[in-house]
């Protein structure tokens, strides 16, 4: 915005704070400074309709009426009480708090939005000490996938991008998603919204996106549904299941050490002559636990529940199946070279 319809948007808004009845057009264009410069009434007129579009764009509450039913020309002014601020009175605590949070972001797209909350508050008399306390929290926003995030999070619109799913060597799945929030939980950030693939929520880990991240369709397509809870969203992708049941295996001595800091211990027993503790597990996820044990081999069995046996026996079968195929293309790739 250049400095002359900056200063022309704080005159008019000036004026219209100032008056109680409703000023026409014609009479703005004689008060306020810079209206003046327009050439002709199209000009002014032009002018004058972008100015109210700016402001009303803003947050500045523009009425429009007429003083009685005689006139046939609608004026315009700004209420004072739906304009100003209203006294903000933070107990001390909450003011620390303020302070801290301003503390908190040390990203470039971040650090100003928080600065110019703290001069607002201190603008409406809040005192608020960055100094106090001696917490130095820190969330990162260093990933590369941020900053398009939170931009295409702040115009609404769709994006596009390749996520790794389970980190380092998961598998690579092209998203297309409708971003709500980028939401930080537990140090990590976060991306909150619709999958369109999926045709629902998610919520997709940043650091696990990867470039680029392509903006699709046009600006403001993207609205959050009321009532939607981000961190709840989050919250549930992240944090393990609750415990559904339990899960009984065999351990051999000495063997799969990290599964029986996890487990209870409830008795001796042993498995095809081999000597074993029998342990009692928290069920959350049976895909997972499956996996788990299936990759200890004989020193682990799982003995119940029914169906965490069968995952456990299908990650052996594939497991065999994969080494099958992989065998047979050993051997035939020296005959393909003959």
């Amino acid at each position: 915005m250049s400095s002359a319809r900056a200063e022309r948007l704080v005159n008019l808004v000036l004026c219209l704070l100032s008056t109680r009845q409703f000023l026409t057009a014609e009479r703005i264009r004689q008060i306020v400074p810079g209206y003046a410069d327009a050439r002709g009434d199209e000009a002014f007129f032009r002018m004058f309709e972008r100015d109210k579009n700016e402001l009303r764009e803003l947050g500045v509450p523009l009425e429009t009426g007429r003083l009685s039913s005689f006139d046939t020309v609608d004026g315009y002014r700004i209420a004072r009480q739906d304009y100003e601020l209203g006294d903000i009175d933070l107990e001390p605590d909450e003011a620390a708090a303020v302070a801290l949070a301003a503390r908190l972001w040390d990203s470039p797209e971040l650090a100003t939005p928080a600065h110019g909350a703290l001069v607002k508050l201190r603008a409406a008399g809040v005192e608020v000490d960055e100094d106090q306390g001696r917490v130095q929290p820190r969330v990162r926003a260093t990933d590369p996938a941020f900053a398009p995030l939170l931009a295409a999070v702040r115009e609404g619109r769709a994006v596009t991008f390749k996520h790794q799913r389970g980190g380092v060597g998961g598998p690579v799945q092209r998203r297309t998603v409708e971003p709500w929030g980028v939401i930080s939980w537990r140090g990590r950030w976060y991306l909150a919204g619709h999958d369109r693939d999926r045709k629902a929520p998610r919520s997709f880990r940043v650091s696990r996106i990867m470039e680029p991240v392509t903006p699709v369709g046009p600006a403001r397509a993207v609205t959050v549904p009321d009532g939607v809870d981000l961190m709840g969203m989050v919250r549930v992708g992240v944090e393990p299941p609750p415990v559904s049941e339990t899960a009984r295996v065999w351990v051999a001595d000495g063997r799969a050490n990290g599964l029986r800091r996890l487990g209870t211990v409830v008795g001796r027993r042993t498995h095809r002559g081999r000597a074993g503790d029998e342990l009692e597990l928290g069920l959350r996820n049976v895909d997972t636990l499956a996996r788990w044990l299936a990759g200890h081999g004989p020193d682990v069995v799982a003995l119940g529940p029914g169906r965490l046996v069968e995952a456990v026996r299908a990650n052996w079968a594939a497991s065999a199946a994969n080494h099958a195929e992989q065998d047979q293309a050993d051997r035939a790739e020296p005959l393909a070279r003959t």
